[in-house]
Formats: C-alpha cells, sequence, structure tokens
C-alpha cells in the first residue's frame, strides 16, 4: 500500500492572496466568501492520485477549518487534524486515536497552560488565544517573532516546540508531531511506502519520517531536510501539480516493480 499524506495550505490549497493563474478551482468556503483554491491542474490530478493511492490530508487546521475544504475528491477515507492529534475516518473522528494523542502529550500539559497565561498577557497579541483540543496553543500577534522569544524564555523547549508561521504564533508539545502522527499511521495501516508532501516548519517532522519527502525549495532554503527530498523550484511551476505528478510516478513505478 501507497500513502500518501499531504499537508493543506500553501502545499495543496492556497488562499486567494496567492496566485496560481488562471481557471482557479474553489476549494474553501467561509462566510459566505470563497477563499482557497486549487488549480485547474491540481484538481484533475486529486482525483488520479485518490485512485491511485491512499490520499491523507494532513494538517494544523482544526477539525472546523478542516471542514471547510473541498478537494473535489469527496470525503477522504481517512484525514489528520490538529497537527495530527486528531484522525478522521470517512469524516467521523477516531476516539482511541485522540485519546492516545492526549496521553503522549500529557507530560506537555502544564507548559501548554502556562503558554496560555503568558499568551494572554503578551500585548502584542491580536487574537485570542486558543488552547486546540487540549493539544496545542495557537494565537495571532504583531512582532510574532518578539513573542517566540519571550515564550523560549519562560517555557522548556526541551518538552514544547515554539515558533511562528507569519504572525501566528504556536506552542507544541514535541510528542505532537506530524512525524509522529505518520509513524502511528504507518504502524496501524502497515503502509509499504509513505510519501509525505509539506511546505513549512510544522511538515518538517512529516518529511523526516516518510520515504519519499517532497517539498519546496523555500523550505529547503531555509531547513535541513532528508538527503532524498524531492525539491520543487519556483521556477518549475506550482507546487501542489508538481507534488501530484511526483506521486503518481511514485505509485507507477512501485506498481511496476
Amino acid at each position: 500500500m501507497i500513502v500518501f499524506t499531504t499537508d493543506l495550505d500553501n502545499t495543496m490549497i492556497f488562499s486567494y492572496k496567492h496566485d496560481i493563474g488562471e481557471g482557479r478551482v474553489c476549494a474553501e468556503v467561509y462566510q459566505g466568501r470563497e477563499i482557497s483554491f486549487v488549480t485547474p491542474r491540481t484538481a484533475g490530478l486529486l482525483k488520479e492520485v485518490n485512485d491511485a493511492v491512499l490520499l491523507v490530508p494532513t494538517t494544523t487546521r482544526t477539525l472546523e477549518q478542516y471542514n471547510r475544504i473541498d478537494l473535489g475528491i469527496g470525503v477522504p477515507k481517512l484525514a489528520m487534524v490538529c497537527n495530527g492529534g486528531v484522525l478522521l475516518e470517512n469524516g467521523v473522528e477516531n476516539d482511541d486515536w485522540y485519546k492516545e494523542s492526549l496521553r503522549l502529550t500529557e507530560g506537555a500539559r502544564e507548559q501548554i497552560h502556562l503558554s496560555e497565561k503568558l499568551l494572554d498577557k503578551d500585548e502584542r497579541r491580536t487574537f485570542e488565544v486558543r488552547n486546540i483540543r487540549d493539544l496545542f496553543v495557537f494565537t495571532k500577534c504583531d512582532d510574532p517573532e518578539i513573542s517566540v522569544e519571550a515564550l523560549k524564555k519562560s517555557l522548556d523547549t526541551d518538552i514544547v516546540d515554539v515558533f511562528n508561521n507569519g504572525v501566528k504564533v504556536y506552542v507544541v508539545p514535541k510528542a505532537l508531531s506530524k512525524g509522529r502522527a505518520i509513524e502511528r499511521l504507518r504502524e496501524k495501516l502497515s503502509a509499504d511506502i509513505m510519501i509525505a508532501a509539506g511546505d513549512s516548519e510544522f511538515d518538517i517532522t512529516m518529511l523526516n519520517a516518510c520515504d519519499i519527502p517532497i517539498a519546496p525549495g523555500s523550505l529547503a532554503d531555509i531547513a535541513k531536510l532528508p538527503d532524498n527530498t524531492v525539491v520543487i523550484g519556483e521556477s518549475e511551476g506550482i507546487f501542489s501539480d508538481r507534488v501530484l505528478e511526483c506521486v503518481l510516478k511514485c505509485a507507477k513505478d512501485y506498481s511496476s516493480n
């Protein structure tokens, strides 16, 4: 079995602010507005990939945010949300998976709650502090790098990761990573090959944990990635198109061996 775990935002789908060319296809509606899109090429390739391998969307989005997305392939058989802390099977949450996620992150609970208190007092904060299912903490800040550095001085960074993605600031238990989620999924499925694609710091552990990692050149420029990473440069076209073409090639090569 080939399993393809893929990040969503800026990997498969792109916000209205991102130029992905003409004919873009809506992939997300929020409060009556179309806010995320895929390219026409990606829309077609997603159907082909979904037929060829087990496609598993893997995102830091909450369940509510994930459910706004329509990739045009129906409800995926499996999906992982909340940075891998929640597993969906045919759109239904697997309770045992979530309980295991809580068990794995139990040692970070004190740090998570402390981060909430610290961020609540942060004058740079521009958004409410959200505790996502008692798994990790998220907010938005002006000068997020400064907020991150302040948090690192007060939190135990051996237990939690603290970083920002744009203005978004996260405090995430080290035990709650996409890489750990992939390891759990591999064991659950007894998968032969795991392919993963992602574009951000959240995705590095996932790329490290899979057999065939795919990443954009922009991530390779700032992070240490596995030596066998398929790096796709900006000049090669829209990242999602190239990723899906690569997955189909891998599936074809695997079936011919």
